[in-house]
């Protein structure tokens, strides 16, 4: 028999966190930042290798890679030179309702998942600060998430991501392993294509007194 790996504490699945009208209201302001910043094919540092996923941001902070720099967090798009669009309120309360903590986010980043995307086992470390949790936010078609622990290595599980979802990784969970194995395209009508949104809200500096 196997025994499946318990989840790890701090990994919080909140099922059908945003109803259809939050998540139409949702994909508006979506829409607008895409149009001010839009969708760019991110590389792998060192190999240049595009990433199936494609990749904008909103915020005073985005988080880019390529080929030569790596990655990072930078104030304007990697290819357009322009700031990022400001953070939309109605993301920054998702943010206040389910962080839990007294400060507020920098990036927004925005995952584009066509059929056929996938993001592979990674850890959200690049930036300054840990004791902020990162907030995910899923639109669109149903993806699986694959989870594992602090070591590559770990035992992995899969949960089941829908349009409206909301996953929180805090305290022992903020540096585990992560990914989307894949999505399953036609589940879900929100958008008007087959595909997956994906807005993943972090706080990239020390927090500081005055938040």
């Amino acid at each position: 028999m196997i025994t499946k790996p318990p989840r790890p504490k701090g990994l919080e699945h909140y099922v059908g966190a945003l109803d259809k009208a939050d998540q139409v209201g949702l994909i508006a302001t979506i829409d607008a930042a895409i149009a001010a910043a839009p969708l760019y094919v991110p590389a792998m540092p060192k190999t240049g290798r595009p990433l199936s996923v494609q990749m904008t941001n909103c915020g005073v902070l985005g988080w880019v890679t390529c080929k030569d720099l790596g990655y990072r967090y930078q104030p304007t798009h990697p290819e357009t030179g322009a700031s990022w669009p400001p953070m939309p309120p109605e993301i920054l309360s998702i943010w206040k309702q389910y962080a839990g903590i007294e400060t507020v986010p920098e990036a927004c980043l925005i995952n584009w998942y066509e059929p056929g995307a996938k993001l592979g086992l990674h850890v959200d470390r690049d930036e300054q600060e840990f004791a902020a949790p990162v907030v995910s936010i899923s639109l669109g078609d149903d993806g699986w998430f694959r989870v594992g622990g602090l070591k590559r290595g770990d035992p992995t599980q899969r949960l089941l991501l829908k349009s409206g979802d909301v996953i929180v990784l805090r305290d022992e969970a903020r540096l585990i392993h992560h990914g989307i194995d894949r999505i399953l395209p036609g589940t879900n009508d929100l958008l008007p294509v087959p595909g997956r949104y994906n807005l993943t809200l972090r706080r990239v500096t020390p927090i500081r007194k005055s938040d």
